[in-house]
């Protein structure tokens, strides 16, 4: 469910019509509905009202200050994956006891910087990373909370570059070395290992992966607490689809259903890490039509707005739903193309779309998740601006970029 509705033959995010917002703040325009972010984060928390976990924002989803502010405010957590992201996270003025800090690939600078700052703990990935934190803990003199990502070689019925779970991916730890590596906890004197992480995917719309992930690992719990290991968290990451074309995903409900009888008898405390079911469809992306070109073969509407500003159609071949801003009598099939020179920049191919003509306006839906935050300048463009809408009010909660902002740490 989200806010961008028709009232008429005008599509409205909230109570403001969006054409206006294009007319005023220029295209390509990314539009945030809070209400449909905050509602999406509720719907979470109140499904899994019975196990109270702590709910990390994924913020490599959108990692807008605006966005994080909005969601911590709420009593989110955040889950990040870099040094810039935990910049993001405490200038959002998350408490460093609600982040969680994932990633292959952390440097030493980061691992300290998070140290130094008190984040609940890092999701280790690898055996050297386990090393090196505790090296750069022993340097610190600090005592610091790790859990183990857990690669639970499970299918997560997903694009292949969004599975994470597959033994093949460069994610988390195989059960066989996670278990030697945790019976050697007290080798790492400078770490407390109190959990176990698994992400095994996104974009997932069913429960059977989570399921079969999440029974793995509780099986593995039951073996170290024969050992008499005990831990004190179980994160089970994110990975919740959402609706862009004809999917049907589980509700928060349906999923919480399914899974917490299984995480209750774990007896840990449960970490989540949703980015795309909290942000994805409270987020389009304005266009506008500047040509309509006609082939022998195909008729293409060129828009302002490209690959830089939503790559999910380039590289993961994603479909997202192309509204007009104004219904229009008539549909014909067209792709629809942006500025950028490579022929993989497209938003939509071989769709039956509205009659569109030069100067209209199409929202490209659904593009709240990995849409800004995958964004670029190839071809020396502009990222686009933000706006924030909550019910009459409209804020730009980031500035349309300046050519300036193209060449600000170069030297000439």
């Amino acid at each position: 469910m989200h806010e961008f509705k028709y009232k008429g033959d005008r599509l409205y995010c909230e109570k403001v019509r969006i054409s206006a917002l294009a007319d005023k703040f220029g295209t390509p325009l990314y539009i945030y509905s809070r209400k449909t972010l905050i509602d999406h984060y509720l719907k979470l928390k109140s499904a899994f009202a019975r196990i109270s976990p702590l709910i990390c924002y994924s913020v490599k989803a959108n990692s807008n200050l605006a966005i994080l502010r909005a969601l911590v405010e709420k009593g989110a957590g955040l889950d990040i994956v870099s040094g810039g992201e935990l910049f993001r996270a405490l200038r959002a003025e998350c408490p460093p006891e609600r982040i969680v800090y994932a990633s292959v690939g952390k440097t030493d600078e980061e691992i300290t910087a998070a140290i130094s700052k008190g984040i609940l703990f890092f999701n280790v990935e690898s055996l050297s990373e386990l090393e090196n934190i505790n090296r750069i803990s022993k340097r610190l003199n600090k005592k610091v909370r790790v859990a183990i990502r857990i690669n639970p070689d499970v299918e997560a019925k997903t694009h292949k570059y969004i599975t994470t779970g597959k033994i093949t991916n460069k994610f988390g730890i195989d059960l066989d070395s996670a278990y030697k590596i945790l019976m050697l906890g007290s080798k790492f004197s400078n770490l407390n290992i109190c959990g176990l992480h698994i992400h095994i995917g996104s974009q997932i719309t069913e429960s059977a992966p989570f399921v079969a992930a999440i029974k793995k690992v509780s099986n593995f719990i039951n073996r170290l607490q024969e050992q008499g290991l005990v831990l004190e968290y179980l994160n089970i990451g994110g990975g919740l689809g959402i609706i862009y074309d004809r999917e049907t995903p589980q509700t928060a409900e349906i999923y919480a259903d399914m899974i917490t009888p299984l995480l209750e008898r774990t007896g840990l405390k449960i970490i989540m890490e949703p980015g795309r079911f909290i942000v994805g469809n409270a987020g389009i992306l304005v266009a506008k039509v500047l040509y309509i070109k006609t082939t022998p073969k195909k008729k293409f509407i060129i828009v302002d707005a490209g690959m830089n500003d939503l790559i999910r159609p380039s590289l993961y071949s994603a479909y997202h739903n192309l509204l007009a801003l104004q219904k229009t009598k008539g549909h014909e099939k067209a792709d629809v193309v942006g500025p950028i020179c490579e022929s993989g920049d497209f938003l939509a191919k071989e769709r039956f779309l509205p009659k569109f003509k030069k100067g209209d306006y199409l929202a490209v839906m659904g593009a709240g998740a990995y849409g800004f935050s995958m964004s670029s300048n190839y071809n020396s463009r502009l990222r686009p601006a933000e706006v924030m809408v909550s019910q009459d009010k409209v804020t730009v909660i980031r500035k349309r970029e300046n050519f300036l902002d193209l060449i600000r740490n170069e030297k000439d």
